[in-house]
């Protein structure tokens, strides 16, 4: 890693945030590999994974509707942290196309009751911080082209921690004599995660040693996948946003600014100023966010000026236990004041740090609108439905073919239904609460 080229971005402004993060190079075209291809509620699902020269493979999901054409809007669907490192991309997804379980939890004939406990904290995980909805297979059956990914450090490309550094282990054990003395016998997937937790310490440490950071590191396997997503088939490269939620919510801004690919962004409770973190809520948030020196370019919100993405919308939760309200109103006021009118879009929404089904559905609905346009775009939509099969079979032919030699960009996707459907089901819900003037003090 030390000696590995920095990545070269295409603007400066862009140079300048990837020099900071010390962001390596991501190689042009890498090889993905097409594995499986299945159908659930209208939704196919193709399991792609993919080298990027260091550590694991890259697990990822490609989901789109089933038996449209393209080619369709990407959207790359960005995970979020959630201090659980066992698994990545497929808490987006559902618990029957990971765990085998059907939402409820039950299990599917022939299923080890492991799994069953894992799709029963699969559930559980969604409807604490997505509303229950698994949010890349939603958004595919609205009609995008999706791509959700394990980033760096998170899922298929976890550190084994099979033997612990130092003091990671001296935490853990820790960890284990309190479990032990409640009674609790932790799941594999637990004590992992309490590892991982106190190790992203040490990975930050090593990383700043090497040049890059941790955030540098988990930009690098998000710009690989946004170029895996434009390459896919079915995708319109022209056409292509991204969607994140806390953790993702970074990565989906960072992105924004690293990569012209990227025209339409989506950051859903992660937006504050760097200020407003002093003292009280530094230990709430990782490295993702902290990274040493990244300040001097600016407050977190003056990083999406160096974007050139066509439209930003940015989710505030009122009640988020992560930010204050007086750094997010500041936060707010930062970015109307440095957007163009039209470029950037602010909501704030009652509740705490959720990402709520009415603010997926506000997400899908602004998607729609930037990256099919008018209506009328998504004529695409309407075209003769292929079957399952005869998708399955393009998709593995084109992966098998063309895109194996080359794969460029990545995306992510949502919204199949029409734009009158997703303002129906957004008015239906909780209505985001007006921002007032914007603050001063920021």
């Amino acid at each position: 890693m030390h000696s590995r080229p920095r990545h070269r971005a295409e603007s400066a402004p862009a140079q300048e945030l990837a020099d900071a993060l010390g962001v390596p190079a991501v190689p042009e075209a890498p090889h993905a590999v097409l594995e499986s291809a299945e159908t659930h509620d209208g939704v196919t699902t193709s399991r792609v994974s993919w080298q990027l020269g260091f550590g694991p493979r890259t697990r990822a999901w490609f989901l789109r509707p089933a038996g449209v054409p393209g080619p369709l809007p990407g959207v790359l669907a960005l995970h979020c942290h959630a201090g659980i490192k066992s698994g990545g991309a497929e808490r987006l997804l559902p618990a029957v196309t990971v765990h085998g379980t059907a939402a409820s939890g039950t299990a599917v004939p022939g299923m080890m009751s492991a799994d069953t406990a894992a799709g029963s904290a699969h559930t559980e995980f969604q409807r604490r911080l997505y509303g229950g909805r698994p949010s890349a297979a939603w958004l595919a059956s609205q009609g995008f082209a999706v791509l959700a990914h394990d980033t760096f450090s998170w899922g298929s490309r976890r550190f084994d921690l099979g033997t612990p550094p130092r003091r990671t282990s001296a935490i853990i054990e820790g960890r284990k004599a309190l479990w032990r003395e409640a009674g609790v016998v932790p799941s594999e997937a637990e004590q992992y995660d309490a590892a991982a937790a106190a190790h992203e310490d040490t990975v930050a440490k090593a990383a700043g040693l090497l040049g890059t950071s941790f955030a540098g590191m988990v930009a690098h396997d998000d710009l690989a996948a946004l170029h895996v997503l434009a390459g896919l088939p079915g995708v319109d490269a022209g056409r292509l946003g991204t969607i994140g939620f806390s953790g993702g919510g970074g990565r989906s801004l960072m992105l924004a600014a690293l990569s012209p690919l990227v025209r339409t962004c989506v950051v859903s409770c992660m937006m504050t100023t760097y200020r407003s973190l002093f003292p009280a809520y530094l230990d709430a948030h990782s490295w993702l966010l902290q990274t040493p020196g990244l300040s001097r370019l600016g407050e977190f919100p003056e990083l999406a000026g160096r974007s050139t993405a066509d439209r930003i919308l940015v989710q505030y939760a009122l009640s988020d236990e992560l930010f204050p309200e007086d750094g997010m109103r500041d936060a707010d006021a930062m970015l109307r004041a440095q957007l163009s009118s039209g470029r950037y879009t602010g909501s704030f929404w009652p509740g705490g740090h959720a990402f709520s089904t009415v603010m997926q559905d506000e997400a899908a609905s602004f998607l729609a609108e930037s990256l099919f346009g008018t209506p009328s775009d998504a004529s695409a939509l309407s075209q003769p439905r292929l079957s399952a099969d005869d998708l399955a079979g393009s998709l593995s032919a084109s992966l098998a073919g063309s895109l194996s030699a080359s794969l460029a960009g990545s995306v992510f996707a949502s919204g199949s239904g029409s734009l009158a459907a997703s303002a129906a089901s957004l008015s239906a819900g909780a209505a985001p609460v007006p921002s007032p003037p914007a603050s001063q003090d920021g």
